[in-house]
C-alpha cells in the first residue's frame, strides 16, 4: 500500500494516472495505470480516498520500492508525499458468501462501502462467484469467514480477466492490452497524464490489435512467458501476464497478445515443442473500438 497524503493528493495522482482521481469520492475505487511517456504501464493500481487529503495505492509488493523511487520525482511543488503505508493495513480477499457477509449486501466491481475504520471494495467475481477486498488497520482482526487457501484466490484473480501488472510487466503494455479501458481502469475524458496521446490513439485511431485473453493448459505457466502461434514459430504472439494453478488440477493463464491469437484453435507455450494451450476470452464485454 503506498499513501498519497496532502492538498494536493488527488490532483497530482489525476495529472499522472490512467484515471479520474478529483472526483473520487469515499464509495468507489478507483483501477489506474502509472503509464511512461510512451504509454507503456509502469506500475497499476487500485486506488481509494478515505480522506480528503489521503489516496492509497494497493498495488503489488514487488512494485512498491520502484514505484516510490520514481514516482515522487513529479510532485515538484505539489502539496503531496509518498509514502510506503504497508505496514499500516491489513488486507484479505473475500470470495463468495463472505462478500454480502461482510459487506452487507452484493457489491459491483469498484464500489466501495466503509466498515468502522475499514474498506470493502467489490471487485470483478470469479464466473458467479462474488470478490471483493477488505482493507482494515493493521490492529483491527481479519473479517470473519471461513479461511480460503491462497492458491484458490490466485487462480479466482486470473480467471476475473482483471490483474495488476507485477515487475514482469513493467513497460510492456499499453493499458489497453490488458483491457483496461474495458474494466475501468482509463477515463478518456480526463486531461492530459504521461502516455495519455498514445493511449487515446491506441483506443481512436483504429483497431486494436493486442487484447487481454484467458488461456488454460496442463504445466505451470508464470508472468513474462512467451506463447506462440503453430503458424509462425519466429515471433510471439502473446505473453503471460499472470498464472494460476487449477486447485483441482492444470493450469490458466491471463494473456496479453494479438487478436487474431484468439481464433487459434491452439497456443505453444515458449516454443514449438512447449505445451499446447487452448486461448478464451476474458468473462466481460470489450467497449468497442471507436
Amino acid at each position: 500500500m503506498i499513501r498519497v497524503q496532502g492538498a494536493d493528493a488527488a490532483s497530482f495522482l489525476h495529472n499522472q494516472l490512467t484515471q479520474d482521481f478529483l472526483h473520487l469520492d469515499a464509495t468507489s475505487a478507483r483501477l489506474a495505470a502509472w503509464c511512461s511517456a510512451k504509454g507503456r504501464m509502469l506500475a497499476s493500481f487500485i486506488a481509494v480516498r478515505p480522506q480528503p487529503e489521503e489516496i492509497l495505492l494497493l498495488c503489488p509488493r514487488e512494485l512498491i520500492a520502484p514505484t516510490l523511487k520514481r514516482l515522487p520525482m513529479f510532485v515538484l511543488r505539489a502539496k503531496a508525499r509518498l509514502t510506503d503505508a504497508s505496514a499500516d493495513f491489513r488486507i484479505h480477499g473475500l470470495m463468495g458468501p463472505a462478500v454480502a457477509a461482510v459487506a452487507g449486501g452484493p457489491m459491483s466491481p469498484w464500489q466501495r462501502i466503509t466498515k468502522g475504520q475499514a474498506g470493502v471494495i467489490g471487485l470483478y467475481p470469479h464466473g458467479d462467484v462474488a470478490r471483493a477486498l477488505w482493507i482494515g488497520p493493521a490492529t483491527d482482526p481479519p473479517p470473519e469467514g471461513t479461511p480460503l487457501a491462497e492458491a484458490v484466490w490466485d487462480w479466482a484473480e486470473v480467471n476475473s480477466g482483471v490483474v495488476l501488472i507485477g515487475s514482469a510487466g513493467v513497460e510492456a503494455f499499453v493499458p489497453q492490452m490488458l483491457n483496461y479501458e474495458s474494466v475501468g481502469g482509463v477515463n478518456f475524458k480526463k486531461g492530459c497524464y504521461p502516455g495519455q496521446e498514445v493511449v487515446a490513439r491506441s483506443q481512436f485511431r483504429g483497431t486494436l490489435k493486442r487484447r487481454a485473453f484467458l488461456v488454460e493448459g496442463s504445466q505451470p505457466l508464470a508472468a513474462g512467458d512467451a506463447l506462440f502461434a503453430r503458424s509462425d514459430l519466429e515471433q510471439p504472439c502473446a505473453t503471460v501476464v499472470q498464472a494460476a494453478p487449477d486447485p483441482q488440477g492444470g493450469w490458466r493463464a491471463l494473456v496479453s497478445g494479438q487478436v487474431s491469437a484468439l481464433a487459434e484453435t491452439e497456443l505453444l507455450h515458449a516454443s514449438a515443442d512447449g505445451q499446447r494451450l487452448r486461448p478464451l476470452p476474458v468473462p466481460y464485454p470489450l467497449l468497442a473500438d471507436v
